[in-house]
């Protein structure tokens, strides 16, 4: 690639970051061609599979990406500049009560009152792949993307692990693994943390024509799949048959996940909170690329996301086939 190349792609990249980021694309243009997905997850469904070890969707989910686990070398993990921490889950890849980059769901359990009677209510938990989502647009390295079909991904070979999608996401969903990334071929003492993970909604599966493993694996029929909007009608339908109540719609502008619950979700979210339990359930929490800050953050980092978008292109080709494993 010549000086006249890099500087194009850079202003390309540049501009149309600053689109990107400051959330004003609302992605129609990338899903004309494909029809979304998502899925209905009903909490009155749901018992965590309390006859189980662990709950089938999680053993389903670490099974099916167990070989796209980060494998870090001790000696890569180390502080980042100019922090004097990492984050390393390496030693502790059994955790399954919390999120994690080897443990992309888990399902929690809280203890509810609501209209006198007490209640347990089983959460699963993971990316929510929301409808305009900061963390992908406000990603300086284009790491991350809304794919047409719904899911968001990260690319964990062209990720920094900056960490700022868990930032700016209402549920601090991703998670980071120190001691890997394409950091250490670039920078390896002075930039990146490692890589983020979370959920992909098993995308590879469902681009074949396949379901997510959690919805396979689910013995109860407590998580659902398929067209976006016929699960949003199917969460309607449910919720108004339990006099019941929805969460996802709304929250963070819009995702492609709908809980249905017959306790209110207000109800869900106080109660995880006073256990100390995360994420929580926080009722039409706004998204971030619409609050000034967001705007503006989105603004003045797309001409660094333009700059490093080049760079990131130069680099493999460099490279010639991309791969940097």
């Amino acid at each position: 690639m010549n000086r006249r190349e890099f500087l194009k792609r850079t202003a390309v990249a540049g501009i149309a970051g600053g689109i990107a980021l400051t959330g004003l694309n609302k992605l129609e243009t990338a899903w004309a061609a494909t029809t979304p997905v998502g899925t209905l997850i009903d909490l009155t469904r749901c018992d965590g599979c309390a006859d189980k070890k662990l709950p089938a969707c999680v053993v389903a989910c670490r099974e099916t990406n167990r070989d796209r686990f980060p494998q870090p070398r001790p000696e890569d993990i180390r502080p980042y500049w100019p922090q004097k921490k990492f984050e390393d889950w390496s030693q502790k890849q059994d955790v399954t009560n919390r999120l994690t980059p080897y443990n992309w769901t888990f399902v929690q359990k809280v203890e509810v009152e609501h209209q006198g009677k007490k209640a347990t209510v089983f959460i699963p938990r993971r990316c929510m792949h929301c409808d305009n989502p900061p963390c992908a647009n406000l990603c300086p390295f284009s790491a991350q993307e809304k794919t047409p079909e719904g899911p968001v991904l990260i690319d964990p070979n062209i990720c920094f692990g900056g960490a700022k999608c868990r930032e700016v996401c209402p549920w601090h969903i991703p998670q980071r693994q120190a001691g890997v990334g394409l950091y250490l071929k670039v920078a390896p003492k002075f930039a990146g943390g490692g890589v983020m993970y979370k959920c992909d909604l098993c995308y590879s599966r469902i681009t074949r024509g396949a379901l997510p493993a959690c919805v396979e694996a689910c013995p109860r029929g407590a998580i659902a799949f398929g067209p976006k909007e016929e699960m949003r009608k199917k969460a309607r339908a449910r919720a108004a048959a339990i006099n019941g109540y929805i969460y996802g719609e709304k929250e963070n502008g819009g995702t492609s996940t709908f809980y249905v619950s017959a306790v209110p979700f207000t109800v869900l979210h106080r109660a995880l909170m006073e256990q100390k339990q995360s994420p929580g359930l926080p009722v039409e929490v706004e998204n971030y690329l619409e609050t000034a800050n967001g705007l503006a953050q989105g603004l003045l980092l797309a001409p660094v996301a333009g700059v490093l978008a080049a760079g990131l292109a130069v680099y493999k080709g460099m490279k010639g086939d991309g791969n940097n494993e």
